[in-house]
């Protein structure tokens, strides 16, 4: 059997390194896969891979046009994985409001509409405490926790409108502070492993030398409930390569945080056989 070509699409300009890369190209080279690491915006021909996999396009937030005219590019010259309208609709964290309408549990999440001025009424209906974000980012950049200073998070909210961002607000879910989130990494369809990570918005941020927020992140062994909310994600989604669904605990049980599908960090170092499982979901894909 031929070997295939797989690009593993990065970012030529990383803010910290993509441990979840090497363990990717040595797996699939285990599987007769040629794998090469590449940055999204490199000049070269996309056609000279039988399928390219976006693994850690960190910097896409900040050129969400260009990012976009890049997805039609590449679609059009290999197999682009995940898909790009799958990936368009994830971009925005306001997928949370379809993942909802179709009786999901997730972090109840305001969505402030750019044209109306948001009152300190208002913020109070949503909690003293608070986080507010931009819709569309990656990792945890531009997240913010305001616990009673609605002030605060009024400034904060106008200077994200003001850069033509849409903010969202959610209540800061206290549980986390002591079970922490979880994470079910699946691939083609099928768990693969889970992780869990400590809550970091419970004090001071800590953030590395080289820009990225530090975590501790540890294997999991998801429970039913966890597992059955995976499956109810996985039933609404079209096929993916990967996806990463995040899930915070709550007293009636977890609720969707994120469904990331773009670039989200794996976490392969917490399970020994996660980065082959992987590695044969991406080789499954890219032989048929």
């Amino acid at each position: 059997m031929d070997a295939k070509n797989i690009a593993l699409v990065s970012a030529s300009e990383l803010s910290h390194p993509d441990s979840d890369l090497l363990p990717l190209v040595s797996a699939l080279q285990q599987l007769n896969i040629n794998a090469e690491v590449v940055a999204w915006d490199d000049d070269i021909a996309w056609s000279n891979f039988d399928a390219a996999i976006i693994r850690s396009t960190w910097d896409y937030h900040r050129r969400r046009e260009e990012f976009d005219q890049w997805l039609t590019r590449v679609s059009q010259q290999t197999q682009l994985w995940n898909p790009p309208e799958l990936i368009r609709w994830n971009s925005d964290k306001r997928y949370l409001a379809d993942v909802a309408a179709k009786g999901l549990p997730v972090v109840p999440t305001t969505v402030v509409d750019r044209n109306e001025h948001m009152s300190h009424r208002q913020l109070a209906e949503i909690g003293s405490d608070i986080v507010v974000k931009p819709s569309v980012g990656a990792g945890s950049h531009g997240v913010q926790r305001f616990t009673g200073q609605h002030e605060a998070a009024l400034n904060y909210l106008r200077a994200l409108i003001e850069s033509g961002e849409t903010p969202l607000i959610q209540p800061y879910l206290t549980n986390i502070d002591t079970h922490g989130e979880v994470g079910l990494v699946t691939a083609v369809g099928v768990l693969s492993h889970s992780f869990h990570k400590e809550a970091i918005l419970t004090g001071d941020v800590q953030w590395s030398s080289d820009g990225h927020v530090l975590e501790v992140i540890s294997a999991h062994t998801p429970s039913e409930s966890e597992l059955a909310l995976c499956d109810r994600v996985l039933a609404l989604l079209p096929e993916t390569a990967y996806a990463r669904i995040d899930m915070l605990p709550t007293d009636d049980g977890p609720v969707i945080s994120e469904i990331e599908l773009i670039e989200p960090s794996l976490f392969l170092e917490v399970d020994t056989g996660a980065a082959y499982r992987i590695a044969a979901a991406f080789a499954s894909l890219v032989r048929r």
